[in-house]
């Protein structure tokens, strides 16, 4: 058990080391200069010389990354081209919105999709099942941003039932809180929700098909605990990769939905410095995604013990 964890933990430092230079690379082999951004269309070109000298992006590419690598190690993620503020400041400060959203869209999702899941896979072929299929059909397929607009205009434009936009902090109550919660988490969790349930269908009702479960239910066992202790553990391992996987939907439409519903979190201060051309945030908060999924990634492969002792040896 414990070689399996330490191998796991090896095998993601490579895959961080990989992120680490592609994001280097990717944002500055794209067209545009932050010098002359931050210089403004009327300036000269020796200013914009000297913004470049005084950012360090005079340099080759490989001492940039050199003296980044470096910085990276000691925790430090760089400065704002913009703000000039620390890279690390400005996430730390933006970071309880996107928090708060990801556990939201996490509890709404997995507490909804896996019931619905098991209760499809039960009653599979019959009027429930086949909701619950148009659902996960329809949740997969509706883009974010549409779903955004229309639950605003409906509950926020029409019914004025919850705000439009905007982010209040639990340390200011908590009701203010979870009312301006409501709309970015349901938008954002269809989605996830919606996938996460059609795989808990399928590994349910392919576990419901097996030898073993027949013969519990020759021998006259509860359906519930024939459903839930027999079935139920042994279609968990596909289920657990679905919610590490979807993890990067969640990542992705975490941008997309600050945008929305202008919430001041990770997503919206990524949009803010691509259309800034800010390398440093860019960078900064692209790892932090990075290092995040991976660790969830890390925590699921681990989770598969749990379920099937079989996979430790």
């Amino acid at each position: 058990m414990l070689a399996y964890i330490v191998r796991r933990i090896l095998a993601m430092l490579p895959v961080m080391g990989i992120v680490v230079v592609f994001v280097f690379l990717l944002v500055r082999i794209a067209p545009g200069d932050p010098a002359a951004i931050i210089a403004g269309d009327y300036a000269t070109p020796e200013n914009i010389q000297k913004i470049r000298v005084g950012l360090g992006l005079d340099k080759p590419i490989h001492v940039q990354f050199g003296i980044y690598v470096m910085n990276l190690i000691r925790g430090d993620l760089g400065r704002s081209l913009h703000s000039r503020l620390p890279v690390r400041q400005l996430i730390e400060q933006r970071l309880e919105p996107t928090v708060a959203l990801a556990v939201s869209t996490l509890t709404f999702a997995i507490c909804l999709a896996i019931p619905l899941g098991i209760l499809a896979a039960w009653r599979a072929g019959s009027l429930i099942d086949r909701a619950v299929m148009v659902f996960a059909v329809g949740g997969f397929s509706i883009p974010v941003f549409w779903l955004g607009f229309l639950l605003i205009y409906a509950f926020s434009v029409k019914l004025d039932m919850l705000p439009v936009q905007g982010y209040v902090s639990f340390r200011q109550g908590f009701l203010p809180f979870i009312r301006h919660l409501i709309l970015p988490t349901v938008t954002l969790g269809l989605v996830y929700m919606a996938l996460l349930a059609r795989i808990t269908r399928a590994s349910v009702q392919e576990v419901l098909q097996s030898d073993y479960i027949r013969t519990a239910n020759a021998k006259g066992v509860h359906p519930i605990t024939v459903l839930f202790v027999h079935a139920l553990k042994n279609a968990a391992v596909p289920v657990v990769t679905t919610i590490g996987v979807g993890f990067a939907l969640l990542i992705g439409g975490v941008v997309i939905t600050e945008s929305v519903f202008a919430l001041p979190g990770l997503g919206r201060l990524t949009v803010d410095a691509v259309l800034q051309r800010d390398y440093s945030i860019i960078q900064g908060v692209t790892l932090i995604f990075s290092f995040v999924y991976a660790l969830v990634n890390l925590v699921v492969d681990l989770s598969y013990t749990l379920f099937d002792p079989r996979i430790r040896y």
